[in-house]
């Protein structure tokens, strides 16, 4: 067991690797407890990788209809997050579904727990359900998703992407990591039944409701990111809103 905790500790830190532990006792007794980090990464100004993956075929999905079957969701979660607005890049390889990420501009309407997430700049989308194949996990798919996914959002002027990270998880927490993330705050839900409560590092900070219409919204700027940039990764004068 002390190796156990150890080992958790390593990879999650002991705060986290001890609410990890706890939420697992807690799961038999019917309550859920989830930790999450929410960050941001920088949209690059230009493509990184050419060349790299020319066998996998990255296209848009744009209706349920051009989602297989055989998709590792369900087809109502989906079709919820179509009709969120959300927008999904799907990556081919060989005729075969290699792997997948979702965005969303303006917000995002959390699936785990009850919780909106809004976007104050209109420089920034909301990334999430990032999916690669584990037997193509060390190929090129990831980097061929994002970097089609670098290439939209460019055209639509985003600078940043958002999303939320469990605690729990090391390998998204290495993953995040090596892509050079900023984090922007965390948040920790206990949820019975339809009794949800919060306590985060931003505002509203503390939330506790009893019905499925009650949820908290965090909001996330990325605008003031901007001025910690190096010099060289920020937009020239002429492409700026500022006057």
């Amino acid at each position: 067991m002390m190796a156990r905790l150890h080992k958790l500790a390593r990879e999650l830190g002991w705060a986290n690797a001890l609410l990890y532990l706890l939420a697992r006792v807690l799961r038999g007794a019917g309550i859920q407890l989830y930790r999450y980090y929410f960050v941001a990464q920088h949209v690059p100004a230009a493509d990184t990788g050419r060349g790299q993956g020319k066998r996998v075929d990255v296209r848009p999905v744009a209706a349920l209809a051009d989602i297989p079957w055989g998709y590792p969701r369900p087809r109502d979660v989906l079709a919820q997050r179509l009709r969120q607005g959300s927008h999904s890049l799907a990556a081919w390889r060989e005729g075969e579904l290699a792997g997948f990420l979702w965005y969303q501009f303006g917000g995002y309407l959390e699936d785990e727990v009850r919780a909106r997430y809004r976007l104050a700049s209109p420089r920034s989308a909301w990334d999430y359900d990032v999916y690669v194949h584990p037997r193509l996990r060390l190929g090129p798919t990831f980097a061929r998703l994002w970097q089609e996914a670098h290439r939209r959002l460019r055209a639509r002027g985003v600078r940043w992407t958002c999303s939320r990270i469990s605690a729990f998880n090391p390998g998204s927490l290495r993953a995040h990591a090596r892509l050079g993330t900023v984090r922007l705050g965390s948040a920790t839900f206990l949820v019975l039944g339809r009794h949800q409560c919060m306590l985060a590092s931003i505002a509203p900070y503390l939330h506790v409701s009893a019905s499925p219409g009650s949820l908290p919204h965090l909001t996330f700027d990325t605008d003031a990111l901007e001025r910690a940039l190096p010099p060289s990764t920020q937009e020239p004068p002429w492409l700026s809103d500022s006057p």
